[in-house]
């Protein structure tokens, strides 16, 4: 599977909320992408301007890879007790980062802010 489906299921995640729209098609992903039914636990760390912005992990592989990227995703994005909820601007000038914790190791993987400066 490509990496790439993965950051843009977070990024997904996220762009539901702000635009207050379901637009994730779960069974259909699943059915695309079976790797995404297992039981992966995953952290989503959020970055603005090189520094932190919002994060959440999961303590263990309790859900599937599909739904503790888009509860993570959503959780730091709008639910983190460090920082106030992710404004659209924000989410357009942040950087994703995604690691996986697999049973072969640790997997990580950073997506770019949809805006870029300058």
């Amino acid at each position: 599977m490509s990496r790439s489906v993965l950051l843009q299921l977070a990024r997904e995640s996220i762009q539901e909320v702000l635009e207050f729209q379901r637009t994730i098609n779960k069974a259909a992903l699943l059915n695309e992408h079976p790797l995404l039914n297992e039981k992966i636990a995953t952290t989503l760390n959020i970055y603005l301007d090189k520094e932190l912005r919002g994060s959440c992990s999961s303590a263990s592989a309790q859900r599937n890879l599909l739904e503790d990227i888009i509860y993570n995703a959503k959780v730091a994005a709008f639910e983190d007790k460090n920082f106030t909820p992710l404004t659209t601007s924000e989410y357009l000038s942040c950087e994703l980062e995604l690691i996986l914790n697999t049973p072969d190791g640790v997997m990580s993987q950073r997506d770019e802010a949809i805006l870029k400066e300058g």
